[in-house]
């Protein structure tokens, strides 16, 4: 599986400076914080038995056309990125959101909170397209056959289960919340920053 920095290098820093109103470096330090949030939620979501059946089903519904050819911003549907956020964080997306604009303090002269606000529905369909490509790439994928399973539309009530306990998680969703964990590791300025803004707020989200 290709890492963090591969899709990072992946994201056109110029469409996202300017959709934020910050100059390219800018827009790549507030990437680097963005996307382990992303991935971290979605691996509390993997942690639970219920929302990794529900979150492989999204995965195997996305055919990751979203990265193919290179990203173009243009072509992100803002709206459909508000909907994973809800899914991944449920009702503690605005924390999630604060914490993480905590971090970066008043970039842009726009204020940390109201960038990343800006920025998490651009990058999360990107995250999410990402990840179906590389699992259904993998020969140990765990979505072996589930693709169409499920759409977005399926993550409903997702946020409740962030916290959930994943004893009972089945192979596949151990296989998922592994290669999640994977990503996370050292990857992208992860780390405390990253159990700063996901503990306490996600349950299992940030256990390694």
């Amino acid at each position: 599986m290709d890492s963090l920095d591969d899709l990072l290098a992946m994201i056109p820093m110029d469409q996202v400076a300017g959709r934020l109103g910050v100059d390219p470096a800018q827009a790549e330090g507030l990437v680097r914080k963005a996307l382990p949030t992303l991935v971290g939620g979605m691996k509390a979501n993997a942690e639970d038995p219920g929302g990794a059946s529900s979150l492989l089903g999204a995965l195997g519904g996305n055919d990751g056309s979203v990265v193919d050819g290179g990203i173009d911003l243009t072509q992100v549907d803002e709206a459909d990125g508000q909907k994973i956020l809800g899914h991944v964080f449920g009702a503690n997306q605005g924390a999630v959101t604060q914490q993480l604009g905590g971090l970066v303090g008043d970039a842009g002269g726009g204020g940390g909170e109201g960038i990343m606000a800006k920025l998490l529905p651009l990058l999360a369909p990107i995250v999410l397209g990402w990840l179906a490509k590389q699992l259904t790439g993998s020969q140990d994928s765990p979505l072996g056959d589930l693709g169409g399973l499920g759409d977005l539309g399926d993550l409903g009530g997702l946020g409740g289960l962030l916290g959930g306990d994943s004893s009972g998680a089945g192979a596949g969703s151990g296989g998922l919340s592994d290669m999640l964990g994977g990503l996370l590791k050292g990857e992208l300025d992860g780390g405390t920053e990253l159990d700063s803004v996901l503990g306490g707020l996600l349950g299992g989200g940030t256990r390694g």
